[in-house]
């Protein structure tokens, strides 16, 4: 069937300016009439004739008003001369399986929509982000440029009456001014499992977790926060790894994310440490709603700091295949982290660097080739085999490591401590 590109005009919004990670606002605001429209049409005029032809991602964490932003995300992509979307079912996509995608197909980029561990709901918050080729978020020149065609945008380009379903997984061609548009709707989690399975050593893990050392199964406890990651953690660790139903909850990703906050600390988070506490479980860890951050538990409820799980998954880096055959390059963590992954870099003579607030600082670096872990004190914590933050990756790092040190994980830092000394840190107040 074939389709025409119509020109609507609008008129700018003022401080459609994105952020460290994209533009986040309340529902309210992205509601209004032609905001996203005119959003959406700035981030392709950014791509310039990149744009024509091009392949772009669309995922997001399921939350409000998400539904609606693929509806028209789609129809500008088609009437701006898209060739083709790649989108999750159900517009539903990790951060870091997006950058996956990316990266493995070798597409322009993609447009997410999250606004990681912020509320959702119709009274919460929505975001847009733009993440480039490299599988990161737009560089800094970029999104100035984006913001710049904000500021003058006079019209956008749509096809008014291109409805898709993206509930099923399936590929669906168009004909738009007698150019193809073609929407590829993808299984999420796939490629992502791919990757991971490519990273980490899965037997290893489910020996491990069935206890094939102990005679004693290691039982965990990973709580989605009714997030983007239900789906990732039932797949790898229940179908994948053999853990049982219960070690995942909260795995229905949710519009309101269940009327929670999806930010994975000690506060929002307390349904899991208070499960901890009780004493069942070695490892607990919970991810927030796009998940792209992490908190590690121990047994008992023992907490890992962010700047310590990056160190200590920096000194053990042989426990992983992925390192053990790739080597190890240089570590990086954000300004405000503490400084404990610099001890460790110190000792075993790697490259490191300290950065500004923001992911993509450490894309460069990742692209440079001069670093293999990074992390920030925010509980994001991830490597080059992507170029976003990676929650699930941090809590089967964590398995591997414990899987090969057969130590518990009050143990390991302990062991840390004593090697390479110990950093303190808290967030002042004003």
């Amino acid at each position: 069937m074939q389709f025409s590109s119509v020109k609507v005009p609008t008129k700018p919004y003022d401080g459609q300016k994105p952020g460290t990670s994209g533009l986040r606002k309340s529902v309210s605001v992205f509601k209004q009439e032609n905001y996203t429209e005119n959003f959406i049409q700035c981030i392709l005029a950014a791509l310039g004739e990149r744009k024509n032809g091009c392949c772009l991602v669309v995922g997001g964490d399921g939350r409000y008003f998400s539904k609606e932003a693929v509806d028209i995300i789609i129809r500008i992509c088609a009437g701006n001369g898209v060739k083709k979307l790649i989108v999750g079912q159900n517009g539903i996509m990790s951060t870091p399986a997006v950058s996956c995608v990316i990266r493995k197909y070798q597409t322009e980029g993609a447009i997410i929509l999250t606004a990681s561990h912020n509320p959702g709901g119709p009274d919460g918050d929505f975001g847009i982000k733009f993440n480039t080729a490299n599988g990161g978020p737009a560089p800094d020149s970029v999104t100035s440029e984006i913001y710049s065609l904000t500021q003058k945008i006079s019209e956008y380009s749509h096809c008014p009456d291109l409805t898709v379903d993206i509930t099923q997984r399936r590929t669906q061609e168009f004909k738009v001014e007698n150019h193809p548009f073609t929407i590829e709707v993808v299984d999420s989690v796939a490629d992502y499992l791919s990757l991971m399975k490519e990273i980490f050593d899965f037997d290893s893990i489910r020996s491990f977790l069935a206890g094939s050392s102990s005679n004693t199964p290691f039982k965990i406890r990973l709580d989605s926060m009714h997030g983007v990651t239900g789906p990732y953690v039932e797949r790898i660790f229940c179908d994948e790894l053999g853990t049982s139903k219960d070690s995942v909850v909260n795995t229905k990703p949710l519009e309101d994310f269940g009327g929670h906050h999806p930010d994975p600390n000690l506060t929002y988070a307390a349904d899991l440490v208070k499960t901890m506490k009780g004493g069942e479980y070695g490892l607990g860890a919970a991810f927030d709603g796009d998940g792209d951050r992490n908190m590690i538990l121990g047994h008992q409820a023992f907490f890992v700091t962010p700047s310590d799980s990056l160190a200590v998954i920096a000194a053990n880096l042989d426990s992983i295949p992925y390192f053990q055959n790739k080597g190890v390059k240089g570590y990086a963590r954000s300004m405000p982290t503490a400084g404990a992954v610099d001890r460790v870099a110190k000792q075993t003579g790697k490259e490191f660097f300290e950065v500004p607030t923001g992911w993509k600082y450490f894309g460069n670096l990742m692209d440079a080739g001069r670093i293999s872990l990074c992390g920030e004190e925010s509980f994001g914590t991830g490597s080059d085999h992507i170029r976003e933050k990676d929650g699930v990756w941090a809590a089967l790092a964590w398995l591997s490591i414990l899987a090969k040190k057969g130590k518990s994980l009050e143990e390991l830092l302990i062991d840390h401590w004593a090697k390479f000394g110990r950093n303190f840190f808290t967030r002042a107040g004003d």
